[in-house]
């Protein structure tokens, strides 16, 4: 376990930031799940933004990979365009 006070409190950040990138994380994933689920285009156009948006920020942060983010924003448009 560690003896020093800077790791101690490296490990309370470490907690900190993984419970928050989890959570962000997550509800990106519910929101392309949800996304994917919609059978109406015009619900599924007012989405898309929202969606593209939230895996943009998880990129930037480097919570996932800049491809992969790409790769399900390329997928989600695809399938809203052919509703």
């Amino acid at each position: 376990m560690a003896n020093h006070q800077s790791a101690k409190k490296r490990i309370r950040q470490i907690e900190k930031r993984r419970l928050h990138n989890r959570y962000y994380a997550k509800t990106t994933r519910n929101a392309v799940k949800e996304l994917r689920g919609t059978s109406e285009k015009e619900a599924a156009q007012d989405l898309l933004p929202k969606v593209t948006s939230m895996l943009d920020k998880l990129a930037k942060r480097n919570i996932i990979h800049k491809n992969k983010a790409a790769n399900l924003k390329s997928k989600l448009a695809s399938h809203v365009n052919k509703l």
